[in-house]
């Protein structure tokens, strides 16, 4: 038996087990290979997705192919919410990093569940307004911010343990889309940041050094 990831999610948390049965019973489970397009933006929003496993990332794509990334999205993850409750066209296209799994629930079962389950209406709510909150603060990051201090912010956000882990897909193409500027740009923004005694970058990490500095940095105009 497949087990499915609505369970861990926290649209569908406070859902009677009946109700859940429900939505488990009507999503579809795919599975993408890396680098392959989950959906595209403008068009129809079918459904809502909920990430099992893997990594995709949410982008704006321009005339010329240019990518901003708006979002990385992990395991127990939704996307396309805003197309779904909104009735509009997919707002982003989406795409895998790796071999990811995904459910999709059709916009109608949604809907339903919306008119009879308050506190999943809530948990709606919620979450659309964190993603407007992050969009803002995406938007404010691009506008006010150098790289140098976009970059600083990344890592402070994302620090565990002293460190950040850099999957196999972070590359510093991805990571520079997400900046919103190109390779060049971030590798001298790295590079200032080592050379200023702030972090260490390695193959597969990196290591903050000096984390108040580095917040500092990240909170500079």
């Amino acid at each position: 038996m497949v087990t499915t990831p609505f369970a861990f999610v926290s649209y569908f948390a406070d859902l009677p087990r009946e109700d859940l049965a429900v939505v488990e019973g009507s999503a579809l489970r795919r599975i993408f290979q890396p680098d392959q397009m989950v959906l595209m933006e403008g068009d129809p929003a079918g459904g809502l997705y909920v990430v099992e496993s893997g990594w995709l990332k949410a982008v704006k794509m321009s005339a010329n192919g240019r990518e901003q990334v708006l979002n990385f999205l992990g395991p127990n993850e939704v996307f396309n919410a805003v197309a779904v409750f909104a009735g509009t066209p997919n707002q982003a296209s989406v795409i895998t990093l790796e071999e990811s799994v995904v459910w999709w629930i059709d916009r109608e079962t949604m809907q339903r569940l919306l008119d009879t389950h308050p506190k999943l209406a809530q948990a709606v709510i919620r979450d659309l307004a964190g993603r407007l909150q992050h969009l803002v603060g995406l938007v404010e990051d691009l506008s006010l911010r150098s790289v140098e201090s976009r970059l600083a912010r990344t890592l402070v956000e994302g620090a565990a343990k002293a460190a950040v882990t850099r999957r196999k897909w972070a590359t510093q193409t991805e990571m520079a889309a997400r900046l919103g500027t190109v390779p060049d740009v971030l590798n001298r923004a790295l590079r200032k940041l080592v050379e200023e005694g702030l972090i260490e970058v390695s193959r597969h990490q990196i290591r903050i050094l000096d984390l108040d500095a580095l917040r500092q940095k990240a909170n500079a105009d």
